[in-house]
């Protein structure tokens, strides 16, 4: 038998109308004996369609979902709704609140703690909360990031590859109903930890996506991630759609192995040779690792593994040995 959540609140998830407010995690400290982490959530309910839940502060220092949903938030009505549209602007909020990717009160990846565990820390019972209360009243699924203070992204909405046929039709329908110039399969890891991956598990269409990065907040991208809001609700069925969608296809690619990344091969400072939105070739080179504690030693050279489009690249100039530094989409077969 699953273990009750410890998360509590005045939520009525059953109710019809807008409510904005808070769920409650103990969190007993020096400062507060009886204190509690106050995680913002908001519920827009009318009619008897589905439900779709909406978040973004997954990582605390991921911004462009963040803004997106706090608009969102003051713009719906019930009137506008035919279903349910929970919303969880910072999900790790203690992450959030500290511009991090992880909780600084744990020190763990909400994206690597599902299913989670009731009785273990912040992060865990968080996770617990969404995979055991939130997750199994849910039919449609949108978990929205960027590359956070330590990647850049070429801005893309995101589907994982399950192993159901059937499951993965509707999310690529879900996935071109978002729209955008841009859109990924991940096909590489089903790690379990992963809140799609959990989401997958419910039977649920879930998508993801990365929009920006460098720790900044990306006007366009905010903006790429309102219209895609409005098209995957009223895919969904929960509103009308507004707006018809942009011109042009998205265009689709994948992420299928560990071969698209490329790993720092030393500690150092690393300098591009190749640049976002680039068609490389395998072997091409993608960058030197420069040591300025020894600047007679002969800079470290890192290359693709395969060819395809850069998507991804780290923004900060120090790496260590193991980082990624840059990562590859090839399209979609």
């Amino acid at each position: 038998m699953e273990k009750a959540t410890r998360i509590f609140g005045d939520i009525d998830y059953e109710r019809a109308g807008k409510q904005i407010g808070h769920l409650y995690l103990p969190y007993s400290v020096t400062r507060s004996a009886y204190g509690n982490i106050a995680l913002p959530i908001a519920v827009i309910a009318g009619g008897k369609g589905p439900t779709v839940f909406l978040q973004a502060g997954t990582h605390g220092d991921e911004y462009e979902g963040q803004i997106a949903l706090c608009k969102l938030i003051r713009a719906l009505e019930p009137g506008e709704i035919n279903g349910r549209v929970i919303v969880m602007t910072a999900t790790n909020l203690p992450a959030a609140l500290a511009g991090a990717r992880v909780s600084p009160l744990d020190g763990v990846n909400l994206n690597r703690a599902y299913p989670g565990d009731p009785d273990g820390g912040p992060t865990k019972a968080i996770a617990h909360y969404v995979d055991s209360v939130i997750f199994p009243m849910t039919d449609y699924h949108l978990d929205l990031h960027s590359g956070g203070s330590s990647l850049d992204y070429q801005p893309f909405v995101s589907m994982r590859r399950s192993q159901d046929s059937e499951l993965d039709r509707r999310a690529m329908a879900a996935l071109k109903a978002f729209g955008g110039p841009v859109g990924i399969v991940w096909g590489h890891t089903l790690d379990g930890g992963f809140t799609d991956a959990a989401a997958i598990r419910r039977g649920i269409v879930s998508l993801g996506g990365e929009f920006g990065g460098g720790g900044a907040v990306m006007r366009s991208a905010v903006s790429l991630v309102e219209r895609g809001l409005q098209g995957f609700l009223a895919h969904a069925g929960v509103v009308e759609r507004k707006k018809p969608l942009p011109e042009g296809e998205t265009r689709l690619f994948e992420v299928s192995g560990r071969d698209y990344f490329v790993l720092a091969p030393d500690a150092g400072l690393f300098e591009f040779a190749a640049v976002i939105g680039e068609e490389v070739a395998e072997g091409q080179l993608c960058g030197h690792v420069h040591f300025v504690d020894d600047p007679a030693r002969p800079p470290v050279p890192a290359h693709f593994r395969r060819a395809g489009t850069v998507i991804c690249t780290r923004h900060f100039g120090r790496v260590e040995r193991g980082d990624c530094i840059a990562h590859l989409a090839t399209p979609l077969r």
